[in-house]
């Protein structure tokens, strides 16, 4: 029998994304210049029309100096993330 695993919030990524740009007062210029990023990527991603490459989260992840753990910690907003492994 197959287990899948719940469905991340994605709705939470982005709006975290949202939260981290406005708190450091930034526009979306200001982000694209600091991630390398198109302004448009910028806005699709936090308007939901899409979700972003790893490399995008990466790139948005050293703009706003947010460690990527910290970041995708969002994706688990109502579930339990998945426990570590012992090793």
């Amino acid at each position: 029998m197959t287990i899948f695993p719940p469905d991340p919030d994605l709705e939470a990524l982005r709006l975290e994304l949202a939260r981290l740009r406005a708190a450091r007062g930034w526009s979306y210029d200001e982000l694209a210049a600091r991630s390398g990023l198109a302004r448009r990527t910028l806005i699709e991603i936090e308007q939901g029309r899409t979700i972003g490459t790893l490399k995008t989260w990466h790139a948005l992840a050293h703009a706003l100096s947010t460690p990527l753990d910290e970041l995708f910690a969002t994706l688990c907003n109502g579930h339990e993330p998945p426990e570590k492994a012992d090793g």
